[in-house]
């Protein structure tokens, strides 16, 4: 079995042996969180015989990934989200899941290239660079405006090494006590290097790079470019989130026997009289489970902690009360009464801008929103603005990207607004310097008690989107073997640097005698 990916080093991670006996009756399963972590959770069980049911608070299934359908001053239906996702294909298995309802993966379509674009004018992008690293760092630095060659020479060897000397856990014992700025004014970075492309790339942790860890920002460099011969070229889906992926993951689970719930909120967990758990949601009777799977986003999750009725450790529990959540981040989309010039690519990353970090046109990759650009003459935009102040104005805000647009694209600023929407959320989790040993895990206390998410801890050199796929099938697994029934196979980018010498050398360094 190979993985759906290119990199022959990519490792394959078998599933744990089974400890148990199969269970007599056959075991119910509540998955709490129906996003891309709960959907890879009640998938693996359900593929082994699990009798599992999806308890969805939103009306829609993907959780920061859903989609709902608005209807426009034309008269127009659409879908409105919570804004575009990148589906590298380093994450192995996300598309691995995906492929379960998907198997030629027909739902994602490549973007080519993403330019990154400063402020100040100065621009890089990733197109046409190899694969393969380290040619791949080496052929962007020779070539990107960011990585001046009269900067480089004050690059600190020692210093840089540790993005190739990436472990896990071992990076996290070495640089988690630190910021990720901070690692890379020790290494020398140049600074245009570390407001384009660095700060782009932090930023897609919804966090405000002086709040993340250095050794996410490590790992992050690791899955996407100095670990993996992957390359840095995504997918898109090209409908909306629930037509191309969730609606079609639904069916699937509800083929294999499983309850996909939507609108159920899950208020409180309890001990049950005939199986261990007994969930109650708003304004339905309680139902008894014999396993629970937690993959509910860090808000839910909290709240859900100072709802607990089910005997817990105390200091887990205190735990989950005390996650902690990113900043406020805002969507907003723009139908715009005229096209944006045919040069605008589907997705922009922008750096020294006030709030603007990227700027999306849909109808590059998206039918729907083909479909409208094309009756109108107009474009759909979308804007994102990360690490926004906590109690900001949605509104205020909103003017601001739109401000901030015209700025990047002038054409815009004489284009009407056909119609916007726009969705101010704070859920996403926050990985600050010192966080890693408090992180959640797979498992808890409680072995019939398992927890899958972006926030939980893998073991494993995966983020984001993958992370959740990743902990969602680590949380199946573990709930399976103890059942006795096989699990699955996982994936991941090489779990070290490729370069042994390198390592070596960055060990040597990191000793004192570089």
């Amino acid at each position: 079995m190979r993985a759906a990916g290119r990199d022959p080093r990519a490792v394959r991670i078998p599933p744990p042996a089974p400890t148990g006996g199969p269970p007599d009756p056959a075991p119910r399963v509540a998955v709490v969180g129906g996003g891309i972590a709960g959907l890879a959770a009640a998938t693996a069980l359900a593929e082994r015989g699990v009798a599992v049911t999806v308890l969805e608070r939103e009306e829609s299934l993907g959780g920061r990934l859903r989609g709902w359908p608005v209807r426009l001053r034309d008269g127009s239906a659409a879908t409105m989200t919570r804004g575009f996702h990148a589906f590298f294909r380093q994450y192995y298995n996300l598309r691995g899941l995906l492929a379960r309802a998907d198997p030629q993966l027909a739902a994602l379509t490549p973007l080519e290239d993403y330019p990154l674009v400063h402020a100040d004018g100065g621009r890089d992008g990733f197109a046409g660079l190899p694969r393969t690293p380290p040619w791949n760092a080496f052929a962007l630095a020779a070539r990107s405006p960011s990585f001046p060659v009269r900067e480089l020479a004050g690059v600190n060897i020692a210093a840089a090494l540790q993005l190739l000397d990436v472990d896990v856990p071992g990076v996290y014992e070495r640089l988690d006590g630190m910021a990720a700025p901070a690692l890379l004014e020790a290494a020398g970075f140049p600074r245009s290097a570390r407001h384009l492309a660095f700060e782009v790339f932090s930023r897609s942790f919804f966090a405000d790079p002086r709040r993340l860890s250095a050794a996410e920002l490590a790992v992050m460099f690791h899955i996407y470019f100095l670990g993996s011969s992957e390359g840095l070229v995504f997918d898109v889906p090209r409908s909306p989130f629930p037509q191309a992926l969730w609606d079609p993951l639904a069916e699937r689970l509800r083929s294999l026997g499983a309850g996909v719930r939507t609108s159920a909120r899950v208020e409180a967990v309890a001990a049950g009289r005939r199986r261990r758990f007994a969930l109650a949601c708003a304004q339905a009777p309680a139902e008894e489970f014999d396993a629970v799977v937690l993959a509910a986003d860090v808000p839910g999750l909290r709240e859900l902690a100072g709802r607990w009725e089910f005997p817990a450790d105390a200091d887990w529990l205190a735990e989950l009360a005390r996650l902690p959540s990113a900043p406020p981040f805002l969507v907003s989309r723009l139908w715009l009464d005229r096209p944006v010039h045919a040069s605008r690519p589907g997705f922009l990353g922008t750096a020294g801008y006030p709030t603007l970090d990227n700027v999306s046109v849909l109808e590059r990759f998206e039918d729907e929103a083909r479909s409208w650009a094309r009756r109108s003459g107009g474009s759909v935009v979308e804007l994102h603005a990360y690490a926004l102040p906590e109690g900001c104005d949605a509104q205020r805000e909103h003017e601001r990207l739109v401000e901030q647009l015209h700025r990047v694209y002038p054409e815009t600023a004489a284009a009407g607004i056909a119609d916007e929407r726009r969705e101010l959320r704070a859920d996403c989790p926050l990985f600050p310097p010192g966080g890693y040993r408090r992180r959640c895990t797979v498992q808890t206390p409680d072995p019939y008690l398992v927890m899958a998410g972006d926030h939980v801890r893998a073991e494993l050199p995966v983020a984001l989107m993958e992370r959740a796929a990743t902990t969602g099938m680590q949380a199946a697994n573990a709930l399976l073997a103890r059942w006795g029934l096989p699990g699955h196979p996982l994936w991941s980018v090489p779990r070290r640097g490729r370069s042994a010498a390198a390592r070596s050398l960055a060990r040597w360094a990191r000793s004192g005698r570089g």
